[in-house]
């Protein structure tokens, strides 16, 4: 690597370091106050609930981010995960061991992202657009599957597993660190991960210096049908049942929480920390709003007003390079 990519590599890294310091600042302050502000919300069972509701939406927010640092979108996850849900009820429900069926709903998320790709690569259409269409489809698709109806799941030891605990953290945050080391490795210490911050800067460049542009977008969106897929395996696990239009908005909550992560829309910044906090963050604040008995209109504001002031500065440091 030449002194120029180092010097320009450090920067980078140091600034993500910052970042995600003042992310992780900004969460113990918000603990802090609601602390002060409700004795509730310091509570164990309600700390553990925190826990649980931010788990599921960081992981999507991880594989949105491989998509937005390539400079896509991916809107389809929240129905990925409602027709995940749908697929594991329908399996565990007709016998089919429990490994399995997992199995299953985790690969039909990597069709889908596959899918997706195919559609970018080969057919040409705008990620928004081939996304967008799969949302709506899934969720008329598991409609169909369900005629309409919830399908329980009958299998206590899968519904148990999300709901217990280990060392007196819940399951379901100890799958955000399953999920977040490997896609950390992955991200910052792998070429692949490197291809992706590419394509993302500049996918002609890319192109003309030996990635495999076409490649690395189908490696993204599959990476986040794999995470939304496996939301979707949690999701209905802790509620118990098989549902198409669960999760829905949920796409929206993963793209907040990578974009106050600090991942740029405009493709190329990102980190897994950073989307991991801000789940947690916005998972915090609605949590915090419920307890005060805060309109939860008020809670759609704060998370747009975050959006909006986190892409101003982020314009502003692009501008300013």
């Amino acid at each position: 690597m030449s002194t120029e990519a180092i010097a320009v590599e450090k920067p980078k890294r140091n600034y993500n370091v910052l970042f995600g310091l003042t992310l992780l600042a900004l969460l113990v302050l918000l603990w802090i106050v609601l602390s002060v502000a409700t004795p509730s919300f310091a509570s164990g069972n309600n700390i553990a609930n925190l826990l649980r509701q931010g788990s599921m939406i960081a992981i999507m927010a991880v594989g949105q981010t491989f998509v937005i640092i390539t400079g896509g979108i991916d809107l389809s996850v929240g129905a990925v995960v409602g027709f995940a849900t749908v697929v594991v009820a329908m399996m565990i429900n007709a016998g089919f061991p429990i490994w399995l069926a997992i199995l299953v709903t985790l690969l039909v998320g990597v069709a889908i992202g596959m899918f997706h790709g195919f559609g970018i690569v080969k057919m040409g259409l705008p990620p928004f657009i081939i996304t967008l269409a799969t949302l709506t489809s899934l969720r008329g698709i598991g409609l169909l599957m369900t005629n309409g109806n919830s399908i329980n799941i009958n299998s206590d030891t899968f519904t148990a597993f999300s709901r217990n605990s280990f060392i007196g953290i819940p399951n379901l945050f100890w799958m955000v660190i399953l999920v977040g080391i490997p896609a950390y490795i992955f991200l910052h210490h792998s070429r692949w991960g490197r291809y992706l911050f590419s394509v993302g800067s500049n996918a002609e460049a890319s192109r003309l210096s030996g990635v495999n542009v076409q490649r690395t977008i189908y490696m993204a969106y599959t990476l986040s049908g794999l995470c939304a897929a496996f939301v979707g395996v949690l999701l209905a696990a802790r509620i118990g049942i098989g549902n198409p239009t669960q999760a829905e908005g949920w796409e929206l909550q993963a793209i907040a929480s990578s974009v106050i992560g600090g991942t740029s829309l405009f493709g190329a910044v990102g980190s897994v920390h950073g989307p991991l906090l801000g789940a947690f963050i916005l998972a915090t604040i609605n949590n915090g709003a419920n307890l005060l008995n805060v309109n939860s209109f008020w809670q759609r504001i704060i998370t747009g007003a975050l959006i909006i002031i986190i892409v101003y500065f982020d314009g502003l440091r692009r501008r300013g390079k």
